[in-house]
């Protein structure tokens, strides 16, 4: 069963201690593991469980309880072209995912996605995800936005396999039980606070983390051969998201301290029907049983912005269209600053079974009973398109020192809303999202079963393995500056809200830019109260605005810089997409923690680019050649 015991070092070794000043008063314990994951969402369980059943030694970390991460959240469904309610094929699938990344994915991993899905669901059907069923037995799909059949001439199709409205949930639970079943460990209500990294340019690689036990304080260092970041996205960053408080962007934060790029930052899923004043999600699934978009006037105008696929246009066409109706005057309440989805006219039996979290959602926080009347919603911080720049076998990349765009740092792993793969319109088209997380958390599986041998000897680790993270942590840890961590994170969240949300000009940007440069330096001045180890939730949220304040920063410089509308970034004053420029993927690079503090930087950025994959897998399916996104 899962080792929790702070004092198991994993190894027959004593505890020991890390170098300089920081390290003396920290005492670390060792382990050993083959593989270290970071995180216990969908995509992390899928890697654990994967690392696990090939024979690895295998070691989950997770700030949270494994059911607890933001996949819960995950409501409406996993896409596969299973084909059991409406004909359906994965190179659709695939086609739909091209367009929705509004062909900046990588056509490599997006094929592979698409191929890799219906076998990657029967997986978690065998696992024991209690999918809805259809009267002839087979997995119920339910239509979802952005989703079509024929190549994207439609009619929509019936892609989404859904366990009622809590396929999230369902999921976590069976990739747990598989995880434990194959004997990972789990070091539960762990805090990851840096990546132990060795030698220089190409020769650099991952070769364990530093992790701090929230329940006592003690400090752990993993020693493994590969470490995969499943930690989530950074949606924090902004200040109405339906991101779990959890999502404090810890992976990117500690590649960014690495040394090493964030990709594509500047694609910002914006979820078109978040409760109005809660931020808590109504799954797209309502949209696709029926549910529909007023404004004020009583009028649906989604037929104005999308007239073929209508209230089922993918996620940002729907939030920009919502955004553009508020901004116009059309918005409802006495602000206008909301919209209305409309669930009312669909039979309570059919709620009652398909969708019975949302009836439960609308009364506890609208105060609405959506059998009766409309929910109140606005476009709300869903999913970060960019994250860890990766390949389709989770491996991280970056721009090498002979300028290889795809060169692969050894011993390092990201999937999820961690990575960015980059398939894009996986993540913007609802239900791929989760399909995202089973695919290439299972990716990672197989490649470490190709790569690695079980029981691999360690290297010995050099002398200062520890002291990033323990200098990190004793700095904000004794911090005494003149500005609390929360309202530093509400300045940070509600900058990012109003420069860098669903409307997006140069003005605002540029203004954005400026004032969260000033944010990002007000960290230097930072007051943590609590001077403790244990439970010490001031530090704790301390170290995650260290990470949000770095992605808030190199999302605000991307976005600023790319002059084009494309996907989920929209900018007003570059209305069109612009390939002949912009076919690329933006890589960014950010120098310093805590505001620039302790010479580490003074939150300095670079920016560079990786080539898009305008290559398929094989030769099942052609490059998919760019054309105008229309719904």
């Amino acid at each position: 069963m899962a080792s929790q015991n702070p004092n198991d070092t994993g190894t027959d070794r004593p505890a020991a201690t890390t170098s300089g000043k920081a390290g003396d008063a920290y005492p670390i314990i060792d382990h050993e593991f083959d593989v270290v994951v970071v995180g216990a969402g969908g995509s992390g369980l899928r890697a654990t469980m994967g690392a696990a059943e090939a024979g690895f030694k295998t070691a989950n970390i997770s700030k949270v309880f494994p059911t607890r991460s933001h996949t819960v959240a995950a409501q409406g469904g996993i896409a596969a072209s299973l084909g059991n309610n409406t004909p359906d094929h994965w190179t659709w699938h695939m086609y739909d995912t091209v367009k929705g990344s509004d062909w900046l994915g990588d056509q490599d991993a997006i094929e592979y996605l698409a191929r890799e899905a219906p076998q990657a669901v029967y997986e978690l059907e065998h696992a024991g995800v209690p999918f809805s069923r259809n009267q002839d037995g087979t997995i119920y799909q339910r239509p979802f936005g952005g989703h079509m059949q024929n190549m994207g001439e439609g009619p929509p199709v019936q892609r989404t396999c859904a366990a009622a409205d809590r396929t999230g949930h369902a999921m976590l639970h069976a990739l747990y039980q598989q995880s434990l079943k194959y004997d990972a460990d789990f070091f539960i209500e762990y805090f990851a606070i840096d990546l132990i990294m060795t030698g220089e340019g190409a020769d650099r690689r991952c070769v364990g983390v530093i992790a701090m036990c929230l329940d006592d304080g003690t400090i752990h260092r993993f020693r493994a051969h590969a470490v995969v970041l499943a930690t989530g996205g950074y949606g924090r960053c902004y200040y109405t998201a339906t991101s779990a408080h959890t999502c404090t962007g810890d992976g990117g934060g500690m590649v960014l301290r690495a040394g090493l790029p964030l990709q594509d930052m500047e694609f910002v899923q914006f979820h078109p029907t978040g409760i109005y004043g809660a931020g808590v999600l109504i799954t797209e699934g309502a949209r696709g049983e029926g549910g529909y978009l007023t404004n004020s006037e009583g009028e649906r105008f989604m037929e104005r912005y999308a007239p073929s696929a209508k209230d089922l246009a993918s996620r940002d066409v729907v939030s920009r269209s919502m955004a553009l109706e508020m901004r116009e005057g059309r918005g409802v309440g006495a602000d206008k600053d909301h919209i209305y989805l409309h669930l009312d006219h669909i039979d309570p039996k059919v709620l009652a079974e398909r969708l019975p979290g949302i009836t439960e959602s609308g009364k506890i926080f609208a105060g609405v009973d959506l059998t009766r009347e409309p929910l109140p919603v606005t476009p709300t911080v869903h999913y970060n398109m960019g994250g860890i720049p990766t390949n389709y076998h989770g491996e991280v990349v970056t721009l090498g020192p002979d300028g290889n765009p795809d060169h692969v740092v050894p011993g390092l792993y990201a999937a999820g809303e961690a990575g960015c793969v980059s398939v894009h319109g996986a993540n913007r088209l609802g239900s791929n999202s989760l399909i995202d997380l089973v695919v290439f958390g299972r990716a990672i599986g197989h490649r470490l079963a190709e790569t690695m041998k079980p029981g691999a000897k360690h290297d010995a680790l050099p002398a200062d393995s520890a002291d990033l993270a323990l200098t990190r942590l004793d700095h904000f840890r004794h911090a005494k500056g003149s500005l609390p961590t929360a309202r530093i994170r509400e300045d940070m969240q509600k900058t990012m809200q109003k420069h860098a949300a669903v409307f997006r000009d140069t003005e605002t940007l540029a203004a954005g830019k400026k004032h969260l440069a000033e944010v990002n330096t007000s960290m230097q001045d930072i007051h943590v109260s609590d001077r403790s180890l244990i439970w010490n939730s001031d530090l704790i949220e301390t170290l995650e605005l260290d990470n949000l304040m770095a992605q808030a920063s190199v999302t605000m410089t991307s976005a600023d810089n790319r002059k084009e509308s494309r996907g989920a970034h929209a900018h007003e004053d570059f209305p069109d997409r612009n390939d002949a420029e912009w076919m690329k993927h933006t890589v960014t690079w950010f120098d310093g923690w805590g505001g620039g503090a302790k010479g580490a930087g003074k939150g300095k950025m670079k920016i560079d680019y990786r080539p898009v994959h305008e290559y398929t897998l094989t030769d099942d399916i052609e490059y998919i050649k760019p054309k105008k996104r229309v719904y």
